[in-house]
């Protein structure tokens, strides 16, 4: 099951919205709120509604422990049991396989159902576990609270991972204005517009290319069928995003952005300051400072950055596609740190960002194919496809029509800051607009086409 934004737009989201204006006394919303984020999480797996609040109340109590005498203990049991939760529900099964593989066994797999968003809340609450423990001030003495930052649900299954101090004086008082609501539901309206209108397109595109034979897909549809995924992932997460940023601020919450423009980047390492903000700093200030970061010499801050980079392509699913794809963002970190890859000379030209584009779109195949066989297959007609590969071509020929060519082009130009540069200053022009992008999306999601988020998965 997915929780379809057509719920969200046109039955839960101006529910909760309208009620939750009638509300006037601060915890009385919270409480609202609360109630109507675990309605939202049960709407996909009620079943495991049980387990987020087990993980919740975990870090609860961790966080009171890590705020006292029992800190080292309070943050040991947090980590132990959240990555005890990803290991039982995200990587038992990836690990009977590898076992099996390598092994030549025949384990049974385990067969357990990947929660929706364990990932993200099981972050999340470590993140305020750790925070306590460095800073015990701001330990919070309310599970309401506690339960309320974690699983507020426009951030609840796909981020960004929002921090709780960042969010906590919000929990407490805060206030929204028509204006501020307006903004929200226009950002809203812009991250449906990148999923439905973009997004989706795209990632037709790519689903029929990484669906062909191996010995069909060709140079044409190898790089057609790896660029549009390459867009499609990026309008998708952060179109999600958009969504999660807008919804949050009409409820008088302000997150922080989770993307600013990544295919602009020119090295890497700007690229990953630039793609999903939040999980890089998460990964930054719980796993890469406390091995040490950069102040144990270039051998061990090169050995560190490959580990995050492996943590990070973990992080994203329960296979060694996911795996080599962060190794391999991993190695062209090192490769710039060491200067084997002459980044003053890339930084803020255009041979730079043409550099990481195509490390990131290399990157991306990795991530999209189903096994390592796929991947292997797509690199080899991206670079040594030549010839007439009929199935291939004529695939990628009948999905090129002119909409999608317009489609193609918008994506392409909504990747840079021109679309935010030329974007018209008056309110009343921008508002008319996002109106006319609702329209759009309401036609779409009548036409039944919707198809769930990719981050839903991890």
């Amino acid at each position: 099951m997915v929780f379809s934004s057509a719920i969200s737009l046109f039955f839960f989201v101006p529910i909760v919205f309208l009620l939750d204006r009638r509300l006037s006394n601060v915890d009385a919303k919270n409480t609202w709120l609360l109630l109507a984020s675990l309605v939202f999480y049960s709407f996909g797996q009620v079943y495991y509604l049980p387990l987020l609040l087990l993980s919740v109340a975990l870090n609860y109590v961790c966080g009171r422990l890590a705020a006292g005498k029992y800190a080292k203990l309070g943050v040991t049991l947090a980590v132990i049991g959240g990555i005890g939760l990803l290991a039982v529900f995200k990587y038992a099964d990836f690990a009977i396989r590898t076992v099996n593989a390598l092994c030549g066994l025949h384990l049974p797999l385990t067969g357990i159902a990947l929660p929706i968003g364990i990932s993200f809340f099981t972050f999340q609450g470590l993140s305020y576990v750790i925070d306590v423990y460095r800073e015990p001030q701001t330990v919070s003495h309310s599970f309401k609270k506690v339960l309320l930052y974690i699983a507020f649900f426009p951030q609840l299954i796909a981020g960004p991972i929002v921090k709780y101090h960042d969010i906590e004086q919000e929990i407490d008082s805060r206030r929204t204005t028509p204006q501020e609501t307006a903004l929200g539901i226009r950002r809203f309206i812009c991250g449906l517009s990148k999923k439905l209108l973009l997004s989706n397109a795209l990632g037709q595109m790519a689903d029929t290319v990484f669906a062909l034979p191996a010995g069909e897909i060709g140079m044409l549809a190898g790089w057609t069928g790896a660029i549009c995924y390459t867009l499609q992932i990026y309008f998708d997460f952060s179109g999600y995003s958009d969504m999660a940023i807008g919804l949050g601020r009409m409820f008088g919450f302000h997150f922080r952005e989770n993307f600013n423009y990544p295919y602009t980047a020119t090295t890497i390492k700007e690229f990953w300051r630039r793609w999903h903000i939040s999980l890089s700093g998460w990964f930054r200030d719980y796993l890469y400072i406390p091995l040490g970061g950069n102040r144990k010499g270039n051998a061990r801050t090169w050995l560190n950055r490959f580990l995050v980079f492996f943590a990070t392509g973990l992080w994203h699913g329960a296979s060694w596609t996911f795996v080599l794809w962060g190794l391999w963002h991993g190695l062209f970190s090192v490769l710039e740190d060491c200067g084997a890859i002459p980044v003053d000379k890339l930084k803020g030209k255009r041979i730079g960002q043409l550099y990481t584009l195509l490390v990131v779109v290399l990157g991306f195949t990795l991530f999209r194919a189903d096994t390592l066989a796929q991947a292997g297959a797509m690199y080899a007609a991206m670079f040594s496809g030549v010839g007439l590969h009929w199935l291939g071509t004529a695939a990628v020929w009948a999905k090129f029509t002119p909409a999608f060519a317009l489609t193609l082009c918008l994506a392409l130009l909504l990747c840079t800051s021109v679309a935010r540069e030329h974007t018209p200053k008056r309110e009343s022009v921008t508002f008319i607009g996002s109106l006319g992008l609702l329209l759009l999306c309401m036609m779409y999601l009548a036409a039944g086409s919707f198809n769930p988020f990719i981050y839903f998965r991890f």
